[in-house]
């Protein structure tokens, strides 16, 4: 868990025994909490039985940079600026054609 505190340290993000919690920003100024889980992996499970598991590292880093997009859509994003992406995981049909023209 080394390299979730290093995360932490490094996006000023807060934690508890059990949990990540990330402060997100709306439009209007006001500040939520993501409280995301201290395991090894995530599972995020996408329509028709298909499912992911992705670390905590990329699961954080995804919900940093991407705070206003669904944690799927982020994740996509992030694996498809790395070259790494997940070709076959659902995504946003909005969000995918916004990457692909640059926007994002």
């Amino acid at each position: 868990m080394d390299e979730v505190d290093e995360l932490i340290k490094r996006y000023g993000l807060e934690q508890d025994l059990e949990h990540v919690i990330i402060p997100i920003h709306d439009k209007d100024g006001h500040t939520k909490r993501c409280f995301l889980l201290k395991r090894r992996f995530m599972r995020i499970v996408y329509p028709g039985e298909h499912y992911v598991d992705y670390p905590l590292t990329e699961v954080i880093e995804a919900a940093v940079r991407y705070p206003d997009l669904l944690l799927s859509d982020a994740l996509y994003l992030m694996h498809k600026e790395s070259g790494t992406g997940y070709e076959g995981v659902p995504v946003d049909k909005e969000v995918r054609e916004q990457f692909d023209r640059g926007e994002k």
